[in-house]
């Protein structure tokens, strides 16, 4: 149920897969445009896929014009959109999900909570960074939030993307001979950690919370996998031709 003071257009927004006359699967991939810093414009297009759920974070609508997307749905207080911009895209079928000023979420754990109510498991944040450091170590730690444990979310800011790895799960990193990966303990230490395809290999050891041992270490070939038995892992990559 949307919370007290909630308010949904009538409008359902037209998902890509109703679109092509299919049914909402699990294999959709939402974006969401956050209400950060959008360092590269290019990239933010470059990494949309056909089939993308489009979703603007409150003040993101306004980086969705300028790139000249009209998202699926926008969402939160529209405390950071103004008035021309939130009559557009309501005017071109946007879905307005507005909620009340006070409230117990960013916009952009909003967004990511409306994503797990369709079923989607598959996210990527742009713009989920910026100068407000406050707002972008409460954004980088949200893949970590325990209601969202059954999202994979992938914050990227041009050549640099950050993602989760959750204790007992594994996960490829793609990228060219020469990237940098870095490996940053969460909430705690990181037991049990398996590289393979990094220059300084690790096998089934400890990353110490608050220490520094696992940043910068290289790939080497174009897919790498690390494994961590239990804890939690931001596992940042930085293409070094981005």
């Amino acid at each position: 149920m949307p919370a007290e003071g909630t308010q949904i257009s009538e409008k359902s927004p037209l998902l890509p897969s109703q679109q092509e006359g299919l049914l909402l699967t699990t294999l959709t991939r939402a974006v969401i445009f956050a209400n950060g810093v959008l360092n590269h414009p290019e990239t933010a297009l470059a990494a949309l896929r056909p089939g993308d759920l489009i979703i603007a974070a409150d003040g993101g609508a306004r980086l969705c014009r300028q790139l000249g997307l009209v998202p699926a749905i926008l969402i939160g207080d529209f405390d950071s959109i103004d008035e021309a911009d939130l009559a557009y895209f309501d005017a071109n079928g946007t879905q307005i999900i507005r909620h009340p000023a006070r409230k117990d979420y960013t916009d952009l754990e909003l967004a990511l909570r409306h994503v797990k109510s369709l079923g989607i498991q598959d996210v990527l944040v742009v713009a989920a960074l910026g100068a407000r450091w406050d707002q972008t170590l409460a954004n980088l730690l949200l893949p970590a939030a325990v209601d969202l444990g059954d999202l994979t979310i992938r914050l990227m800011d041009g050549p640099q993307e950050v993602v989760l790895l959750r204790g007992g799960d594994e996960i490829d990193i793609h990228g060219k001979s020469g990237d940098t990966v870095s490996l940053i303990p969460v909430g705690g230490d990181a037991q049990g950690v398996v590289t393979d395809g990094l220059e300084y290999s690790l096998f089934n050891e400890t990353l110490f919370f608050g220490a520094t041992r696992g940043l910068s270490n290289v790939l080497l070939v174009e897919r790498a996998t690390i494994h961590l038995e239990q804890g939690l892992l931001l596992c940042v990559v930085i293409h070094k031709d981005g």
